[in-house]
């Protein structure tokens, strides 16, 4: 007999306790945009505002990656991690990118757009499927990933660790001296928890700090398409 993701993760509460928080991480994954930006960047002020705008959209998960590669022109980014702008760069040869640039927003990790136009960038989200990937729960300091039938493949788990809500930020330097821009769903920690090949898995992850949010992203190697993903 066929199961559906929701009677596997109904198995995996039985098997681990998790209760109705297994059943809710059964619903379909919400689109993930990650936008690629800066400070120091004098083109990502209308990225940003337009992330701002989609962040409050509960089917989809905005994530803002700031990276390093602009902090040179006399204004570091405070949120810039190299993690990030590794991230960035693992993506681009698989969307036909000679190199990194800012503002790009990423969608489903399968399709780039500048991110000025926000009817552009709600157009490239409603022509994603939706995703089809497993099934997750986040609870108890766990992320628990579904099985999915005749799935073999590698796919890597991604943790990753934002703020949420939106945040000022005045630029004091560089090519934004003077401006205050703003920030939505600031990402602050990105962590590769392991390797998803089709079978039930649980990961454990550390408690977040603060007031940070969770989010786990399955995804395909190499900066590949996004599987599925969810929040907690």
């Amino acid at each position: 007999m066929k199961q559906s993701a929701a009677f596997n993760l109904a198995i995996i509460a039985a098997v681990f306790g998790l209760g109705s928080a297994a059943q809710a991480g059964a619903g379909q994954s919400p689109a993930v945009v990650e936008l690629f930006t800066s400070q120091g960047c004098s083109s990502c002020p209308p990225a940003n505002a337009n992330l701002v705008k989609l962040s409050n959209d509960p089917d989809v998960l905005t994530l803002s990656f700031s990276v390093t590669y602009w902090d040179y022109l006399g204004w570091k980014d405070i949120f810039g991690r190299r993690e990030f702008t590794d991230r960035q760069v693992t993506y681009e040869p698989a969307l036909g990118q000679s190199g990194p640039f800012t503002p790009q927003m990423v969608v489903n990790g399968h399709q780039s757009t500048i991110g000025y136009d926000l009817n552009e960038i709600r157009r490239v989200i409603a022509s994603e499927p939706a995703l089809s990937g497993p099934g997750i729960a986040l609870v108890r300091n766990a992320a628990v990933i579904d099985a999915a039938k005749d799935r073999t493949a590698a796919a890597d788990v991604w943790l990753v660790r934002y703020a949420p809500g939106t945040v000022q930020v005045p630029v004091a330097r560089g090519e934004n001296a003077g401006e205050t821009l703003p920030h939505a769903h600031v990402v602050h920690e990105l962590t590769r928890l392991g390797t998803w090949n089709g079978k039930m898995l649980r990961l454990p992850i550390p408690a977040a700090t603060g007031d940070l949010k969770s989010a786990i992203i399955v995804q395909e190697p190499k900066g590949g398409r996004i599987l599925a993903a969810a929040t907690d």
